[in-house]
């Protein structure tokens, strides 16, 4: 294989717990563990990341921390719905505080020059349009561009709001701009202009499998013992149904919650306190640790095809029976088999081997040629 130059731009990174995190920091290890040289341009953060360079193998160029802060929730009633309602709406309206990410990215590049590959990885979405202003025919920085986009921005199905029309254009702009758009599935095709499709590839979150390798072939739970872990999204991505029906069900069980947003998960009986566990989140591979001692693991699915939750990548990793939950149409039936141990209903994840890192990076290597 011909070794190519790389550059990778990201707002997250290790040891930033996120799927953008997590696809910024796989690409760049395996990437130099194939030979190529990479550069990475993220917030530096010196205590993990020098020896992160040292181990393996590439560099990491400081792209700057963030100076405008997102408004943070306190204090109570009015005082704190005044808040709540200008932080969504700052958000929405104006990509704030992100929004500054156009200008540290566009300033981070200034220098860079003759990469055979770029790759931008959104959300959010403002480091595509730094690579875009940045990008000329005198300036190209790399052969190749390619927009990594984790989640659709206007085509989003899993908000309670749309993005505002104006950033139709901002989106359409760095889309003529860059070579490829590579998404995580086929569903997602349909969240972006059709004028756009010929360049979309499909491209999936990756892992090194080797990386996760747990014993999972005896275990010793007392009760049906299982788990959740991910953000819930009231109306879409919503446990209530699935709660209200656990509050109902005359069976020992532990469920356990790892979430960023507990104040979703309502309607849980007293009786229950005992069986269901709500936990903040913890580091990817100390959860997949935990995860790999539970008897099966449940999804809650989003609404549509466009997006899907990249835990289950995950979830098949660790070989386990996947309970795949749809918010206002909850299959008691299969509840009440998962929770007796016959798993036949369980959600199917085809072809394993296309999470693989490897087949991931060789995937945006064949896009340089």
């Amino acid at each position: 294989m011909v070794k190519k130059k790389i550059l990778i731009v990201s707002a997250s990174y290790y040891p930033e717990n996120s799927p953008r995190s997590f696809r910024t920091t796989e690409l760049a290890k395996e990437f130099s563990r194939q030979g190529h040289f990479v550069m990475v341009i993220t917030p530096r953060i010196s205590e993990f990341h020098d020896e992160f360079e040292k181990n393996n193998n590439l560099i990491i160029k400081d792209l700057g921390l963030q100076k405008w802060k997102s408004i943070k929730l306190k204090g109570t009633g009015i005082n704190r719905l005044i808040r709540r309602f200008i932080l969504r709406f700052s958000k929405l309206l104006f990509e704030y505080p992100d929004i500054q990410l156009f200008w540290m990215v566009k300033k981070a590049l200034e220098n860079e020059k003759d990469y055979d590959l770029l790759i931008s990885i959104a959300v959010p979405y403002p480091v595509h349009w730094g690579v875009a202003a940045s990008r000329s025919e005198k300036h190209s920085i790399a052969k190749t561009w390619v927009a990594d986009c984790g989640d659709p921005y206007v085509g989003q199905e899993n908000d309670s709001f749309k993005v505002p029309f104006y950033f139709s254009w901002v989106e359409k702009w760095f889309m003529r701009k860059t070579d490829f758009i590579s998404v995580p599935t086929n569903g997602a095709i349909a969240a972006y202009f059709p004028e756009f499709h010929f360049k979309i590839k499909v491209i999936p979150q990756g892992y090194r499998f080797e990386d996760y390798q747990f014993n999972t072939s005896k275990l010793n739970n007392s009760r049906p013992t299982f788990a959740y872990a991910g953000m819930f999204i009231p109306g879409r991505r919503d446990p209530s149904e699935f709660i209200q029906y656990l509050n109902t069900v005359d069976i020992d069980f532990e469920f356990h919650i790892y979430t960023q947003t507990p104040q979703f998960v309502k309607g849980i009986n007293p009786d229950l306190m005992k069986k269901i566990f709500i936990h903040d989140p913890v580091p990817r591979k100390e959860l997949m640790n935990i995860l790999s001692s539970m008897d099966f693991l449940v999804n809650f699915e989003n609404v549509g095809n466009r997006q899907k939750p990249s835990k289950l990548i995950d979830y098949l990793i660790l070989n386990k029976p996947v309970l795949s939950i749809k918010t206002g149409d909850l299959n008691k039936n299969t509840v009440n088999e998962f929770l007796s141990g016959n798993y036949d209903g369980q959600m199917i994840i085809e072809d394993p081997d296309q999470y693989r890192i490897e087949n991931i990076c060789n995937k945006f290597i064949e896009l340089t040629n």
